[in-house]
C-alpha cells in the first residue's frame, strides 16, 4: 500500500507561535483517516503545514515518494492532494461552474469531471451560473468539495467539512464521502462531528496540544462513538 501523505515528527509555526510538536501521522492510498480533538489543537495547522502555510522548522513532510523542505501550496496539487478548506474560501467574482472549472485547471486526469460533479450535486448544475457566494451554506460546501474533486486527487482533506451545516446537510455529505471514497480517494477528514467520523472514517488519530496523542480504529457502533468524543469536549 503506497504512502500518501507522511508527516514525521514534525514542528511547525506561526511566526513564534510554536504549534506541532513532533507530530507524526501517514495516511496510505485507500484510506478513511479522522484527524479529531478539541478545538485549538493544531488539527487545521496539519493542513497549512502540508500547504506551507504554517513553517516547518523541524521534522519530515513526504507527499507520495518526494520529500519537501519547504512545501508550497501547487505541490499538494500536483501530488495528487486536494483540499477542502475550513471557511470552503469560495471565489466571490465566480459562478458555481467557474468555480468547479478553477479545481479543474490542475489538469490531472481522471473521472471527475463538471457533468460527474453535477450528477453527485443536482443543485449545483441547477445553479450553475449563480455566483458561488449566493449559495447557501450548506450549498457553498457541495461546490468546495467538487472543486477540490476536480482536481482528480488521490487524497482528498476535509478540514471541518459540515461547521455550521444541518444535521440534513450532514447526512447528505457523509453519503458523498462514502461514495468518494468507494471510487478510490483517501480520504483525511479533520472534524469535530463525531456522528460522522463513525459513518466515513476506518481509522483515527487524536490530536492534544499540538501532536498525536491515541490512534485506532473506528466501528460504526455506541462504544466506539462514545470513545471518540472523549477527545474531542469542546
Amino acid at each position: 500500500m503506497s504512502t500518501l501523505l507522511s508527516l514525521r515528527h514534525v514542528h511547525a509555526y506561526y511566526g513564534a507561535a510554536h504549534i506541532l510538536h513532533d507530530l507524526s501521522l501517514q495516511v496510505n492510498a485507500g484510506e478513511r483517516v479522522a484527524l479529531i480533538g478539541r478545538n485549538g489543537v493544531g488539527k487545521t495547522t496539519v493542513v497549512n503545514t502540508v500547504l506551507g502555510i504554517a513553517q516547518m522548522k523541524g521534522g519530515e513532510l513526504w507527499l507520495g515518494a518526494d520529500q519537501l523542505a519547504r512545501p508550497r501550496p501547487y505541490h499538494a496539487a500536483q501530488h495528487g492532494i486536494a483540499v477542502v478548506p475550513q471557511g470552503r474560501r469560495i471565489v466571490a467574482n465566480l459562478t458555481v461552474e467557474e468555480n468547479l472549472l478553477l479545481g479543474g485547471a490542475v489538469g490531472r486526469k481522471g473521472p471527475w469531471t463538471v457533468s460527474e460533479i453535477y450528477k453527485l450535486f443536482p443543485i449545483l448544475q441547477e445553479r450553475a451560473h449563480t455566483p458561488g457566494t449566493a449559495l447557501s451554506g450548506g450549498q457553498q460546501q457541495m461546490l468546495a468539495v467538487g472543486r477540490a474533486l476536480m482536481t482528480n486527487p488521490d487524497l482528498l482533506l476535509l478540514d471541518e467539512p459540515t461547521e455550521g451545516l444541518a444535521p440534513v446537510i450532514v447526512d447528505q455529505l457523509a453519503d458523498i464521502f462514502n461514495h468518494v471514497a468507494e471510487q478510490g480517494t483517501a480520504l483525511l477528514l479533520i472534524e469535530q462531528n463525531m456522528n460522522l467520523v463513525v459513518r466515513v472514517a476506518y481509522r483515527y488519530l487524536a490530536m492534544a496540544k499540538g501532536t498525536v496523542v491515541n490512534q485506532g480504529e473506528v466501528s460504526n457502533t455506541q462504544q466506539s462513538l462514545e470513545d471518540l468524543q472523549s477527545h474531542v469536549v469542546i
